[in-house]
């Protein structure tokens, strides 16, 4: 049996598909049942996906499809006639409610942990976290828990989540996340020496780092930072 929001989300699904033939968006399902952040609507799909009334299809973004659809329907409110069975499902019709945009909350993906320190692999990782969208700006985000204390003078601190905007580009002076030999990550202040790339620590205890400029690319700039107390 589907609660009332499970149920409310796959009516909302067949609807646009029968309408449109392509998936809402998430942020389009996340408003059409009223929820506060986009993780309420992973953990519904997950439990319709769970219990066989929808598959995610592979390759293709956005693709969801219904396999079948409840026996029984739920209506919102106490019905004044029980419904006909063989009658097709009715539509939902959800107004929706803006968020204001500093309550808003965003999912980027959460992709392992990165070194403020000697350069570490950046583990690729399928987590996400959520993040105030007041915190990020324009741009493609995803997150990095910081691993060590050699940006502790920035601010940035062991355990710290760092919210990276992703760019292939950086000026001298930013914060960026580095690719050494496309096989360590870390997250130092990027500048150029000539050919070469020096990756600068904020913390006097750790010397800078230098490279040739073709052992280095630009992942992304540091948008923000996400702090556990």
């Amino acid at each position: 049996m589907l609660t009332r929001k499970q149920h409310e989300l796959l009516l909302f699904i067949h609807d646009r598909l029968a309408e449109s033939g392509v998936s809402p968006s998430f942020e389009e399902m996340k408003d059409a049942l009223d929820l506060k952040s986009k993780s309420g609507v992973h953990r519904l799909i997950r439990a319709l996906e769970e219990r066989d009334f929808i598959r995610r299809l592979p390759n293709r973004a956005r693709a969801l499809e219904v396999l079948r659809m409840p026996e029984r329907v739920i209506p919102a409110k106490a019905a004044t006639a029980a419904p006909v069975a063989a009658a097709p499902a009715p539509a939902l019709i959800v107004p929706k409610i803006p968020t204001p945009a500093n309550d808003s909350v965003l999912e980027i993906p959460l992709h392992g942990r990165i070194a403020a320190g000697l350069p570490i692999e950046a583990l690729e990782g399928q987590s996400s976290l959520s993040v105030p969208a007041a915190l990020l700006g324009p741009g493609e985000h995803y997150a990095l828990e910081v691993s060590g204390d050699s940006m502790i003078e920035a601010g940035i601190l062991d355990g710290d989540y760092a919210l990276i905007r992703r760019t292939e580009t950086a000026r001298d002076g930013e914060i960026v996340v580095a690719l050494v030999d496309e096989a360590e990550a870390t997250l130092k202040y990027f500048r150029r020496e000539g050919q070469m790339i020096r990756l600068d620590p904020a913390n006097h205890a750790y010397s800078p780092q230098r490279y040739q400029s073709g052992q280095v690319r630009v992942q992304g700039r540091l948008a923000g930072l996400l702090r556990r107390y």
